[in-house]
């Protein structure tokens, strides 16, 4: 079998990194962009009673993410802790990253900030975060003179 190289692909990878990097670093305050050290990808659903964000975050510990929720922004923080160092000169390739990232979201005025609930399976965290109940339009009903 053949592999085919092609330089243009791996520029265009690049450039897809560079401007998801951009994408995630926007809008956050300069110290916490400038001290993440890498951002976990992040997919967010809306359902009709609640929204779920989920986060991929392989080899990271519950115990080291920290989700906040705060004035409609909710943020993930956490650490992916290097394993102990090995001599990295039979490596030919590194691409999985560790150390501190952080991820900020900000959510519509219709959630439940008290309901949130997360949970981490599989390298994969799913927050769940409720809407508010909306109070349901009441039909009243009109009656004619008898």
């Amino acid at each position: 079998m053949t592999l085919r190289y092609e330089p243009w692909n791996l520029l265009s990878q690049l450039q897809r990194e560079l401007e998801r990097n951009h994408e995630m670093n926007r809008g956050m305050p300069e110290s916490t962009a400038a001290t993440a050290e890498w951002n976990p990808a992040v997919d967010i659903k809306e359902e009709a009673d609640s929204y779920v964000l989920l986060a991929d975050l392989p080899g990271v510990a519950p115990e080291h993410i920290e989700v906040t929720m705060e004035n409609g922004i909710l943020t993930l923080k956490g650490e992916r802790v290097t394993e102990a160092k090995v001599h990295r000169e039979n490596y030919k390739r590194v691409e999985r990253v560790y150390g501190v990232f952080h991820r900020r979201f900000s959510l519509p005025d219709t959630v439940d900030s008290e309901g949130v609930k997360a949970r981490c399976a599989n390298g994969v965290l799913e927050i769940v975060i409720p809407k508010k109940s909306l109070l349901q339009p009441k039909k009243i009903v009109v009656v004619g003179e008898a």
